[in-house]
């Protein structure tokens, strides 16, 4: 029986000491420690974590043990553990299967540690992020589909994959999409994503942004963030995107808006945002000018077509940068190998909206747990009223103040005087 894996067991205080800052910065997950510490809501619940372990994280994974859940936990990315904090969870007990710079076959090997290191130990309960634990599950273990209660997906492109599962008759445990709750893409996704894509960019190449053309490929949640940001720092910012509605905003908000076909052989900085597959090509890439930064943020690392690059002279710069060559001389900056850039050439995005995504996890994970028997196999989002309990965990720590409406104010719009606001979620 493997109990855990990590980098270097002796960085576990370096771990601890980052994990209690990150608790300060993480009010919703700690609130519901507090709230929680009696009734213990996932007493019993054994979950199969597959999650970026970081330091954010570990306060989740230890956010669900103090509320009685046993875990077992990998990383959903090759480059994204912190090694430190993947130290600290391991020294205190709780399995985790996780480093920095695994291989292929070493992410599978510890997705499959979670489920089946310990013979005595079974799950019940999963946690995914981007879907690869809940596949795995069902094409290689579907004997454990029977015990398993739901599934809580963290990402865009996880939830796509639960959809399309669920369209087409293979999803066999109920879902709740934590990625649609609005305290999860309107925060994680934009204002996350607006501070980690420049703190990876910076951190791997040492660019000036100010002046340069930068291109934001995809102006979803993920691209609104990192367009403003490059667009703080003084950089010229052009959008590429396939909606007509998120296009419009686009260049309401002073962005251009031109394919990238258009726009490969100007552009100084290319980020990818979209979930989708190929969105920078091989002939993309063979147009760009000489040594452009190529990145993406979105979860899977084919949204750039770094196979076509493999036949090309790779120098290694640094840690997740390399210099492609091309045969005519060019050559590309490309970072973290196409994955994740905000985890693979820095740490991701900062606690404090960390803690609003995972405030929605854990309340997911109590949801399945608890009501499971009134779900089907379907794919579900947490109710409004749950998106408005995670904001306002949010809110002593800013500072803020909310409004009441008075009895007359409520009554004339039909709302009551603590809300929540019935309306309909927008997309965009």
């Amino acid at each position: 029986m493997l109990n855990y894996k990590v980098k270097d067991i002796n960085l576990a205080e370096l771990g601890r000491k980052e994990i209690t800052l990150a608790e300060n910065e993480m009010p919703g997950l700690m609130s519901l420690r507090k709230e929680f510490a009696k009734s213990q809501p996932l007493k019993g619940a054994k979950i199969l974590g597959c999650l970026h372990m970081t330091v954010e994280t570990a306060v989740l994974i230890e956010t669900l043990i103090h509320l009685g859940a046993e875990v077992r936990w990998s990383s959903c990315n090759i480059f994204s553990t912190h090694d430190a904090a993947a130290a600290a969870i391991a020294k205190a007990g709780i399995p985790v299967f996780a480093w920095k710079g695994e291989t292929e076959e070493e992410y599978d090997w510890c997705i499959k540690q979670t489920i089946e290191g310990d013979k005595n130990w079974q799950a019940n309960m999963i946690l995914d992020d981007g879907g690869d634990l809940t596949l795995m599950v069902h094409e290689q273990y579907p004997q454990l589909l029977k015990n398993i209660k739901g599934v809580s997906e963290e990402t865009t492109t996880g939830v796509a994959r639960l959809y399309r599962m669920a369209q087409e008759g293979r999803l066999k445990i109920p879902a709740i999409n934590v990625n649609d709750a609005v305290t999860k893409s309107k925060f994680d996704n934009f204002y996350g994503c607006k501070e980690s894509v420049i703190d990876g960019v910076k951190r791997a190449t040492d660019v000036m942004i100010a002046g340069k053309t930068v291109v934001i490929a995809g102006y979803g949640n993920v691209g609104k963030g990192c367009a403003e940001a490059f667009k703080t720092q003084g950089a010229k910012v052009i959008v590429t995107e396939i909606d007509p509605i998120c296009a419009l905003q686009a260049a309401m908000s002073g962005f251009e808006v031109l394919t990238m076909e258009e726009v490969a052989k100007n552009g100084d900085i290319f980020i990818t945002t979209t979930g989708n597959k190929d969105v920078i090509n091989i002939e993309h890439m063979r147009a760009m000018k000489d040594l452009a930064i190529v990145g993406n943020i979105g979860h899977f690392d084919n949204e750039i077509q770094v196979k076509a690059l493999q036949n090309m002279e790779w120098i290694n710069i640094k840690p997740q940068v390399d210099l492609i060559k091309f045969p005519d001389g060019k050559r590309l900056v490309l970072l973290a190998q196409g994955r994740l850039l905000n985890l693979g050439c820095a740490t991701g995005h900062s606690a404090f909206v960390m803690s609003t995504s995972f405030t929605n996890q854990v309340l997911a994970q109590i949801e399945l747990w608890q009501n499971h028997g009134k779900y089907k196999n379907q794919v579900y989002i947490l109710p409004k009223e749950l998106d408005e309990k995670v904001a306002r965990l949010h809110l002593d720590k800013l500072g803020v103040k909310l409004t009441k409406l008075s009895k007359e104010q409520a009554d004339y719009i039909n709302v009551s005087t603590e809300g929540p606001f019935k309306v309909n979620e927008y997309r965009y």
